[in-house]
């Protein structure tokens, strides 16, 4: 019997997916159907899996994986504040940091206030716990939906997600405690700290050799993945020594290996053993130790059912009306009903409260059914209601510094396809000559980085600097680079420029533009390919490029893109690498492809495919 089991979860887990996508069933988490099918296969059901040694040992591998991808999911730029620009939004006022963390606390406190009314009905008479479960989010499923949604980098997306990061980590180091509390261990609970010294330890070890190890690693090494390997029993040991709980370090090490910054090919690879053998075998064997029939017979245990699933829909509607500060009422309340799932955290806190005797076997049953109705029917509400706010054309800002012959025409030329343009100035003269030109002038003298700020022009994904003027364009760019955006060129019009500037520019990541360059590389190109030349300067007939970011078409060879037939890719930028690209090329995260297409409109339905941040 042990082989067979071990033989029909394994083809369950395989069958799962297939089944899903055949019947086109995409509202329901994949984990959720992997529970169902549990429940279908085990106990509850036809009783063809038994709990054997093997799977049990694999399921406790897959909680531990799993808590370390969850650690990997947590994106640590989501808690610097930025100010963003998103005018279809009633108010601008409420960051997704403010909004997140008001819409968590209000839930903790809804949480208690359910535990205590649970226990006064006598229902479930574990407070703490009952909360710890009402404040958790299943990061995962709340990530995978968003970007599914396409929203993960909208300010609605953004607020979603740092809200479920809270509802992981948070309620993650709460069940620590109450693992301690509970386990007899509360007067050794100061040595948790042991346990996050050792993290940070690691992570300063490995910084640095981390970088070599991408430069040392072979197909038959794999030393990325063994990094990651090392960190999560490395940490999960010094958990279970200092007396807290396998989980918490598995969750460090995540959040650990996320902070060495791996490459998209590494999270892959992670991933891919994570959910493509363990997790699910964890999610297959917790669907098949239920015991429905158990549960179904004992009256008070099914009167907890439909009380947890209010329980666990109240906690987190709190989120409704702080959403709605900042967005409207439709998406309020589908963002709202989508941090009401939570399945991930919920299993290894039921299975910890197990090993503790703090709760029955059907209490248990209770909340992880509980937790399986609300994950099917969050993420579905979610679907249903919510609706984008505008067209979703990714628009890129860019700020110019200095109207006059040479950026006017850029500035409008840019204008009329994707991007949002703004300039300024501070010589009143090409202010009144340019301002009919350009759609959005601004006059400001002095020019000074106040007044920049004041004007949020340092919130661009570009910006510009072509004054006439060398040394001003120097100190303009430095300036503009120290406030962190991402792509600063500079126009340096003399020939005979400071080489000692222009190397200060270059260690700096400025880009560097020089007219008498450009104009030597255009007549050069004129000459020897005439063709090319019109590519250039043409409107219809150019080169583009884009910068992938959409993970829709990321690990997927170019002969598999459904727009592969409208363009012509000629070179893709990686990692600092020219590449020559064939059919089988597979594009990676943060590629840049230069190509060309037959008319404007199929460029902007490749450009705004490809960089949708999700």
């Amino acid at each position: 019997m042990d082989r067979t089991s071990f033989f029909i979860v394994i083809l369950a887990a395989l069958l799962i997916p297939i089944l899903m996508a055949r019947f086109k069933i995409s509202g329901v988490p994949t984990a959720v159907a992997e529970i169902v099918m549990g429940i279908i296969l085990g106990k509850s059901g036809f009783g063809l899996i038994e709990a054997t040694t093997d799977l049990t040992g694999l399921a406790s591998i897959g909680v531990i994986i799993l808590m370390f991808l969850s650690g990997m999911e947590i994106n640590f730029d989501l808690f610097k504040r930025k100010p963003d620009k998103d005018d279809s939004q009633p108010s601008e006022g409420h960051s997704p940091v403010q909004l997140a963390m008001q819409t968590f606390l209000g839930t903790v406190v809804n949480a208690v206030v359910l535990g205590l009314i649970l226990k006064y009905l006598g229902l479930f008479p574990d407070v703490f716990l009952a909360t710890i479960i009402f404040c958790t989010i299943a990061l995962g499923v709340v990530i995978a939906t968003l970007k599914e949604k396409e929203i993960l980098s909208r300010p609605m997306g953004q607020t979603i997600l740092l809200t479920a990061v809270l509802g992981e980590v948070v309620p993650m180091f709460a069940l620590t405690v109450y693992a301690s509390i509970n386990g007899n261990n509360g007067g050794k609970i100061w040595l948790i700290v042991l346990l996050f010294l050792a993290a940070i330890i690691l992570l300063r070890r490995f910084k640095q050799p981390y970088i070599w190890f991408n430069k040392v690693t072979k197909a038959t090494t794999q030393l990325d993945v063994r990094l990651a390997f090392f960190l999560i029993f490395a940490l999960v040991t010094i958990a279970e020594t200092v007396g807290a709980e396998n989980i918490l370090g598995a969750f460090l090490a995540g959040m650990v290996m996320k902070l060495l910054e791996p490459s998209e090919a590494t999270e892959d690879k992670l991933t891919s053993i994570g959910y493509g053998f363990f997790i699910p075998i964890f999610f297959i064997m917790t669907g098949a130790k239920l015991n429905l029939r158990q549960l179904f017979a004992n009256p008070q245990a099914l009167a907890l059912i439909p009380a947890l699933v209010a329980c666990l829909i109240l906690a987190k509607l709190w989120a409704i009306p702080v959403y709605r500060l900042r967005f409207n009422k439709r998406n309020s309340f589908a963002g709202g009903f989508l941090t009401v799932t939570t399945i991930t955290l919920v299993l290894p806190s039921l299975e910890v409260a197990r090993n503790l005797h703090a709760i029955t076997q059907s209490q248990s049953d209770a909340f992880i059914l509980a937790a399986v109705i609300v994950c099917i029917v969050a993420p579905i509400i979610f679907n249903s209601f919510y609706r984008l706010d505008r067209e979703d054309l990714v628009r890129q800002s860019v700020v110019f510094l200095g109207s006059n012959f040479l950026t006017v025409p850029v500035a409008q030329q840019l204008g009329r396809n994707w991007y949002e343009i703004r300039m300024v100035t501070d010589d009143e003269n090409n202010y009144k000559t340019y301002n009919s030109e350009v759609n959005d002038l601004q006059l400001i003298n002095p020019l000074t980085e106040e007044a920049l700020a004041k004007g949020h022009y340092f919130d661009a994904d570009i910006v510009v600097i072509g004054f006439q003027n060398d040394q001003r364009n120097f100190e303009l760019s430095r300036m503009v680079k120290q406030h962190g955006v991402a792509r600063v060129i500079t126009a340096q019009t003399n020939r005979t420029n400071d080489e000692r500037q222009l190397q200060i520019l270059n260690d700096e990541g400025i880009e560097i533009f020089n007219p008498y360059n450009v104009q030597a590389g255009v007549l050069r190109s004129l000459i020897q390919s005439p063709s090319v030349y019109q590519m250039l300067v043409g409107t219809e007939a150019s080169l583009w490029e884009v910068k992938v970011l959409n993970h829709k078409y990321t690990g997927r060879p170019l002969r598999d893109l459904p727009f592969i037939d409208d363009m012509t890719v000629s070179r893709i930028r990686r990692d600092g690498k020219w590449l020559m690209p064939t059919g089988a090329t597979v594009l990676e995260y943060n590629d840049r492809l230069i190509f060309s297409a037959a008319n404007l409109g199929a460029v902007a339905t490749i450009r705004r495919e490809l960089r949708k941040a999700n």
